[in-house]
């Protein structure tokens, strides 16, 4: 027991540390949008998908003798793709569809190594079963979910702290030569007792009939509902109603533990308890969903959401427990949950964004799991428990309408696709004064701009006259001779182009399309510019690589007010990429405004180690209205020194604690703020 035990534990806790180790690898590749790791989740479910399918097959189809030999060369070949690094050639050019790129780059860096874990927990049961009939195989299931949890938890407090990025690389494929030691040993043991002609008694049901087709498509939709929470939650709670970093933890880390609950005993999931939790669990998720005006209630939000995604999957799970089949039709078992997991992926992680205007998928989602419910018990119900059902899918059904109403409340544009909702909200009717518009992503904002004269020339939020970005820009204009170049990674409404004259120039970067047709129709700040405005589409690092210098007299990098900032853009070889294009004398401008995160002592050491100068431009108001946080980098330290800067200028506290950012190590949790302003 304990060589099984084992060997599907360290099958698993590879299986999700692989996750994050292989995304954090091609994150700066795709502009380190959290789209990123929803479309790698897509990947995960379906080579989990496949994975099941062949252990499912060979358990069916080969005797153990063939399945050993089959498996172990698999897993030969694996051992020659090591170590787990990403080749450089899969750096996007900015004009493809980024999601279809991550998944075949997915598939041909890691597909072999994850598609077999992810054959290990089904066919090691299977292997298990069969050498000790009468015993269930189901409680290693729990085991391999426990093990999944660990290297969740422990990655980005454990892993992500204290290894480069590479090292993480290696030691995991290290790991994975261990694993197929472990697979190596049972595999001989197998093979030693040839237990083909043993079958598996039937330890949990008392039968041995094969699984209908009914109760196997019970099955999916069990595991497609929880997977669809999993997404639907996690993309709520990070796009919605905060952009907290390691929040998406979170979810994932319930949903586990539901798992283990659910296969661990059947003490732990009881129907006439589980059931109506849940149902309230749904009703209070709803009407959070419903409510706009809770949308900031952050600690009320995080609360509701963890223990109602907690108590939904554990009904999902629960249930599936419950069903389970004889353990000689496991792998078909496990077969259909990961057709159930993989389906709720592409519903949330790819249909969704290409088929929803906004994050309308949770909602429904809710919707959805009452009413399967409801339809599964319906028979077995007294008239008032029907009664019941029905009006918790109604209400969530109609706060699900609601929300989507509710959402574009004053948007006047709203589109999606692979970086996230981006809507465009009018405030004032025609003719009033002060009427403005602003974009927003999610829950930030990226820009406002009043619509009327003389307003709307006005530079607002972050980039105020008095903001650091202002500074900078004006202390050049009254310096040069000739005209300015300047640099701005990260368009948003387009607000810095305001302060362009008659034959300056100002080249924006952004890697998201929609931003730079909302920039260009919907706000005004381009077209009324006097500046030549250059627009480069793709991820700002990958095409300033590319290009020549191009010698800007300030550069802007205005990419950090989210939760998943592109960490590729602080890092220090991101820094030294900014000085190639700068002109002699030139200002670079970081733009570190965030809740949550405190990027300060990271371009401080940044800066020390290129030999620069920095300034902390702090804008606040106690007005209520935008404040904004500057770092201002130079390598001439009396351009610091000028009155307008030096007047500004705020002191920033050397942090003893911090290590440098490289490209090869960083980490968020380091900069987490222990208090938000």
């Amino acid at each position: 027991m304990v060589s099984y035990a084992l060997t599907i534990f360290v099958s698993a806790f590879l299986l999700f540390l692989l996750q994050p180790i292989i995304a954090k690898q091609i994150l700066p590749w795709f502009g380190g949008s959290a789209a990123v790791w929803s479309t790698c989740l897509v990947f995960f479910q379906l080579a989990l998908l496949a994975g099941y399918f062949y252990s499912d097959w060979i358990t069916r189809k080969l005797s153990t003798r063939k399945q050993i030999v089959l498996h172990l060369a698999l897993i030969a070949c694996a051992l020659l793709l090591l170590p787990i690094i990403p080749d450089s050639s899969w750096k996007p050019l900015g004009n493809e569809e980024p999601a279809l790129r991550i998944l075949l780059l997915l598939g041909a860096t890691i597909g072999l190594p994850y598609f077999l874990l992810s054959t290990t927990s089904p066919l090691v049961q299977a292997w298990f079963a069969r050498e000790h009939p009468g015993r269930s195989p189901y409680r290693l299931f729990a085991l391999s979910n426990l093990a999944s949890m660990i290297a969740l938890l422990g990655y980005p407090f454990l892993f992500e702290p204290t290894l480069t990025t590479r090292r993480q690389a290696f030691l995991w494929s290290i790991g994975f030569a261990v694993f197929a030691a472990l697979v190596a040993w049972l595999a001989w043991s197998a093979w030693r007792r040839d237990t083909d002609a043993t079958e598996s008694a039937d330890v949990d049901t008392g039968a041995n009939l094969p699984p209908s087709g009914r109760e196997q498509m019970i099955w999916i939709a069990l595991a497609a509902l929880g997977s669809m929470l999993l997404l639907g939650v996690t993309n709520h709670l990070t796009q919605n109603i905060s952009s907290i970093p390691l929040l998406w933890v979170v979810p994932l880390a319930l949903y586990l533990l539901t798992f283990i609950l659910a296969f661990d005993r059947a003490g732990w999931y009881r129907r006439a308890i589980n059931i109506p939790l849940a149902a309230i669990a749904l009703l209070a998720m709803a009407y959070l969903i419903a409510d706009s005006e809770l949308h900031f209630r952050l600690f009320l939000q995080i609360s509701v959401f963890s223990v109602g995604l907690f108590f939904a999957c554990l009904y999902c799970h629960g249930e599936l427990s419950a069903r389970k089949p004889a353990p000689k039709y496991l792998t078909r078992f496990y077969l259909m949950i990961s057709v159930g997991g993989a389906i709720g992926s592409l519903l949330v992680g790819v249909a969704a964004p290409l088929l929803l205007p906004a994050y309308y998928e949770l909602a429904f989602t809710l919707f959805l799991l009452a009413a399967l419910a409801l339809a599964l018990y319906w028979p077995a119900l007294r008239w008032w428990w029907r009664a019941f059902g029905v009006a918790v899918s109604a209400t969530v059904f109609g706060a699900a309408i609601f929300s989507v109403i509710d959402f574009r409340q004053d948007v006047v544009v709203m589109t999606r696709n692979f970086y996230g909702t981006l809507r465009v909200k009018q405030y004032g009717p025609p003719g009033a004064e002060f009427r403005r518009r602003a974009l927003v992503n999610g829950s930030i904002l990226h820009g406002d701009q009043y619509m009327d004269p003389p307003y709307n020339r006005s530079a607002t939020t972050y980039y105020k006259p008095k903001s650091g970005i202002g500074l900078a820009l004006d202390l050049k204009k009254n310096m040069l001779t000739r005209a300015r170049r300047v640099g701005v990674i990260g368009l948003g409404a387009g607000t810095i182009a305001t302060y362009g004259n008659l034959v300056d120039v100002f080249r924006f970067y952004d890697i998201n399309s929609a931003v730079v047709e909302i920039a260009n129709r919907d706000f005004s700040y381009l077209r009324d510019s006097g500046a030549t405005i250059e627009i480069a589409l793709g991820d700002a690092r990958l095409s300033m690589e590319r290009e020549e210098p191009q010698r800007f007299d300030v550069l802007a990098i205005d990419a950090f007010s989210s939760d998943s900032i592109p960490v590729h853009l602080i890092t220090l070889e991101a820094l030294t990429v900014y000085e190639k294009h700068m002109a002699e004398g030139g200002i670079i401008a970081f733009h570190v405004s965030n809740r949550y995160l405190d990027l300060k002592p990271v371009v401080m050491q940044m800066a020390e180690k290129r030999g620069l100068h920095m300034a902390w431009i702090r804008d606040s108001y106690e007005d209520g209205s935008t404040s904004s946080d500057w770092l201002l980098l130079c390598r001439d330290r009396r351009l610091l020194l000028k009155p307008e800067i030096a007047s500004a200028t705020t002191p920033v506290l050397p942090e003893l604690e911090s290590r440098l950012w490289t490209d090869d190590f960083n980490n968020l949790w380091q900069i987490l703020r222990k208090t938000t302003d």
